[in-house]
């Protein structure tokens, strides 16, 4: 592929991605959101008391708790659409990137299905899988002190799982000759989650526990937000670069052509 055309799908995949963060930020905002902001007043409440054990200590010592620096209306707008859209900026870069390695090497696919595989893949490899192991919890489900631990075991969790499905599409492209495309797939695909279960089984479980006291509820809802976003996210942008792929890589003379063939089929009665 021409590095010009590799250039405008980067660009384009950049573009999809702040597109898709735009989806995937208002299901943040609507379903994730709410959670969030009751798992910290939870967390208030809770810790009231024993805030109120030391009302005797003077105002001096007041001061010196820290403060907010920035405030929660700030951070569940401004602050989450810049981490959302920055998180789909590049994600969809490094789609584009992938994308343009990938087209015409991974079957017969066109622009699109082949940006839809990719969207798919990425979610189950990047975020699906590590999320088994380690789900998603709210913030202030989780001990501070741990979160440097908590932080290298989920990336671990991703390196590992990106690297077994690249393996496991190597190792399908070599048995496809012997075995045909489908079998080698379906093998390839059982060895990946085989690869993925015993990654799961040795490495170390959460270190955090939850509380027993924190509604189940509240989580379960946290987590299916959280799922929900990225799958969104993924989603939407392997729709929307697909279509931006496919105007870019078919010529429109195809794609007029395609589609006058398919309106004539469509008149066409028996």
């Amino acid at each position: 592929m021409h590095a010009s055309t590799v250039r405008t799908l980067l660009v384009r995949g950049m573009v999809a991605g702040v597109l898709a963060g735009l989806f995937a930020f208002a299901l943040a905002y609507v379903a994730g959101e709410p959670s969030v902001r009751d798992s910290i007043a939870l967390e208030e409440t809770q810790s009231a008391p024993a805030a109120h054990e030391h009302a005797g200590h003077t105002a001096a010592a007041a001061e010196e708790e820290e403060e907010e620096l920035v405030s929660r209306p700030v951070q569940s707008t401004f602050g989450l659409a810049t981490g959302v859209l920055v998180y789909g900026v590049a994600l969809g870069g490094i789609a584009s990137l992938v994308f343009s390695v990938c087209l015409g090497r991974i079957g017969r696919f066109g622009p699109r299905a082949t940006a839809a595989l990719i969207a798919g893949a990425a979610f189950t490899t990047v975020y699906l899988v590590p999320f088994l192991k380690y789900p998603a919890t709210p913030p202030a489900v989780g001990n501070p002190d741990t979160i440097g631990k908590r932080t290298t075991l989920f990336f671990l969790m991703i390196l590992l799982s990106v690297l077994l499905a690249v393996i496991a599409v190597i190792a399908g492209r070599r048995l496809a000759p012997r075995l045909g495309n489908w079998n080698a797939s379906v093998v390839a695909g059982a060895g990946y989650v085989a690869a993925v279960a015993v990654a799961c089984l040795v490495l170390p479980a959460n270190s955090d526990a939850i509380r027993e006291t924190f509604p189940a509820a509240l989580l379960w809802e946290f987590r299916l937000a959280s799922l929900g976003v990225q799958a969104l996210l993924w989603t939407a942008f392997g729709l929307i670069f697909g279509a931006m792929a496919e105007r870019v890589l078919v010529p429109r003379a195809a794609r007029a052509a395609s589609g006058a063939e398919a309106g004539l089929s469509g008149s066409v009665r028996p």
